[in-house]
């Protein structure tokens, strides 16, 4: 019988080289599969530079990488621990050889940029899972996952980062993918607050007056049901000794008396707890006491009364002219809000806040999303104000709103403010040429 012609060998250079050649790039793409169920953020495409191993011999890829940043709740409090999934659903290439790749072989990590409010990345990584990937077919979707703590009240944006897939594949490999323009385009906002909820107390007198020793009937709503609440008067930003203690009912109201004696009163306030706090007190209420003491011969009594005002506001106008785009271009087309003054004249402990939100800018080719507009807050106070102005953060405005400036709660509030921001609206590349407008609400709380 004849001998069987050996087979010929390929040489070990070429078989390895094709292996790392498609697990390479195999690992520096995406897929065109939609995001898994449940993502709630905004596609967004970013230029990203790949990096293959330097075992495989191929260059670096740049192309375009579509993604996606969701979260478990847009509505966080400080403290608060946000989960959050970076999904890449294209990534810059597909599979360009005729190689099958195994299923599990893509372990993915990366990071996602906070913006806003809070700054700085949240490490996220996914599972080492992945279907199998036929020859010149379009990888998979991954994702990854991670969580942040929150530490600051405002709106903060979350952006799809650099991510890494490391395989497992005949040699573990990784390939790195980078932003090549960073910070990559928002793709989630949530609106952090400060954790307190509002302070709805609230106190009044049987009289606004009355001699020494006499009694006042004080009144509150709202306190936190049982509890044991102290009436105390007041002399300017001082308690005096005058107090009593009542306790609120299952609704959270009370009615008890307080004698008030001290003849420097000016005020009566109700609190939960062992001393007074704006956050768990109401008033003060003014209360005055009578001075009956008799006036010596050949002289005459004097006295004034500084009556409470109100909290307003005004603006320097009602229409800001942003600056023009070019078609095919598009960008940020920028103003300043007109000037805003904030005159609080209450007297009493309650901080304010000043909150804006916009709608979607209408024009000839459709809308410009309202998520599009952002600014960067000013404040100013008046010299001699009891409080001081805090600006908002920068950011988007939205249509759910953001804070342009605030004042905190204290023993004495109030003073003058004026109220100033940058604007800028990101206007897509392509939108039809034409005038759009949007309508810009302040509220002040």
């Amino acid at each position: 019988m004849g001998s069987t012609p050996p087979r010929p060998r390929r040489s070990r250079r070429w078989r390895w080289a094709s292996l790392f050649g498609a697990t390479a790039l195999a690992v520096t793409a995406g897929g065109a599969l939609a995001c898994p169920a449940g993502a709630a953020g905004t596609n967004v495409d970013f230029a990203t530079h790949c990096i293959p191993p330097a075992v495989a011999g191929i260059p670096p890829i740049d192309g375009t990488t579509t993604a996606n940043v969701s979260v478990d709740n847009t509505s966080p409090k400080v403290g608060d621990t946000i989960t959050v999934t970076y999904t890449v659903v294209t990534a810059a290439a597909s599979n360009p050889t005729d190689l099958a790749l195994p299923a599990d072989i893509m372990t993915p990590t990366g990071k996602v940029t906070l913006g806003g409010a809070q700054t700085g990345d949240v490490t996220v990584a996914g599972p080492k899972k992945n279907p199998p990937v036929p020859g010149k077919a379009a990888f998979p979707s991954f994702s990854m996952t991670g969580t942040f703590t929150v530490t600051k009240a405002g709106k903060i944006t979350l952006s799809p980062g650099d991510y890494n897939i490391h395989t497992s594949y005949i040699l573990e490999l990784d390939t790195p993918c980078t932003v090549t323009n960073p910070p990559a385009p928002v793709s989630e906002t949530v609106t952090a607050t400060d954790g307190t909820p509002a302070n709805t107390r609230a106190i009044s007198l049987s009289s606004a007056s009355g001699d020494p020793g006499a009694g006042v009937t004080v009144s509150g709503t709202n306190f936190t049901p049982g509890a044991t609440v102290t009436l105390a008067g007041r002399s300017g930003n001082q308690q005096t000794a005058d107090t009593a203690t009542v306790t609120a009912n299952a609704q959270g109201s009370f009615s008890g008396s307080l004698v008030v004696n001290d003849k420097t009163t000016t005020g009566i306030v109700a609190y939960e707890g062992a001393s007074w706090s704006a956050d768990k007190g109401a008033g003060p209420a003014a209360y005055v006491v009578n001075d009956n003491t008799p006036v010596p011969p050949g002289s005459q009594k004097l006295t004034t009364t500084v009556k409470a005002g109100t909290l307003s506001m005004s603006q320097a106008g009602d229409s800001v002219a942003l600056s023009a785009v070019d078609f095919g271009k598009g960008g940020a087309s920028t103003g300043k809000l007109q000037t805003v003054t904030v005159r609080d004249f209450r007297g009493g402990p309650a901080g304010w806040s000043l909150t804006g939100k916009v709608t979607d800018f209408a024009g000839p080719g459709g809308r410009i999303d309202a998520g599009k507009l952002s600014w960067t807050p000013a404040c100013a106070t008046k010299a001699g104000s009891p409080s001081t102005c805090k600006a908002g953060s920068a950011g988007s405005v939205g249509a759910s709103g953001a804070t342009l400036a605030s004042t905190s709660d204290g023993t004495l509030t109030g003073g003058e403010f004026t109220v100033d921001a940058g604007l800028s609206l990101d206007v897509p590349a392509f939108t039809a040429p034409g005038g759009y407008s949007g309508v810009l609400t302040l509220t002040l709380t």
